[in-house]
């Protein structure tokens, strides 16, 4: 249990995949400029990183190290998280119209967003169990929604401030997004 509890804060704070891994930057950068907006995508995205921990970890363990093809693991993983992507759209159609159109074309885009697939290859890559690749996609995930839902809240308040005209725009929301690495990397003694 305590090495799950490790895992799970490693990989949302200390190991953040969005300012310590660099992956998932797409979504970060482009659904972060409103608070509900961000929580809405890291939701999507917490249920579709834990949901394709558990499953391509059985098709891996199962399936393709049964089969001696781990090689197509990529392909399949893609194909799993592309299947989870497309079920979660459905249901924020049907439930939560509002938060769909919000959440436009980056919805979809979790399909390619790398921070699932990284989770994924990543727990096989470390050798983990099946607690450990639900601990970890968990926590991956819990660390991506904290680290879009801050950057959206910094956002909406340099809205309301004085900016130089050459810093407007994507200028200044990456220089906050390199403070914020800076600033998770003071977790790395946490562990």
């Amino acid at each position: 249990m305590k090495e799950l509890i490790i895992i799970l804060i490693a990989s949302a704070l200390v190991n953040n995949v969005v300012l310590s891994q660099f992956l998932g930057i797409c979504p970060f950068l482009g659904v972060s400029k409103r608070v509900e907006t961000a929580a809405g995508m890291g939701a999507a995205v917490l249920f579709v990183i834990t949901i394709a921990s558990a499953v391509t970890y059985l098709i891996y363990a199962f399936v393709l190290e049964k089969l001696d093809v781990t090689y197509l693991q990529t392909i399949v993983f893609i194909l799993v998280i592309a299947a989870l992507v497309q079920f979660v759209e459905m249901v924020l159609k049907k439930l939560m119209p509002a938060l769909y159109s919000a959440l436009g074309v980056y919805l979809p885009l979790i399909t390619t967003n790398c921070a699932v697939l990284g989770v994924a290859i990543n727990n096989v890559k470390k050798e983990y169990t099946f607690l450990e690749s639900m601990a970890n996609g968990i926590g991956t995930s819990i660390g991506f929604l904290i680290s879009i839902v801050i950057m959206a809240g910094i956002r909406e308040r340099i809205e309301d401030n004085d900016i130089p005209n050459v810093m407007k725009g994507s200028p200044i929301v990456l220089v906050t997004a390199g403070l914020m690495a800076i600033a998770f990397c003071g977790f790395a003694g946490l562990l």
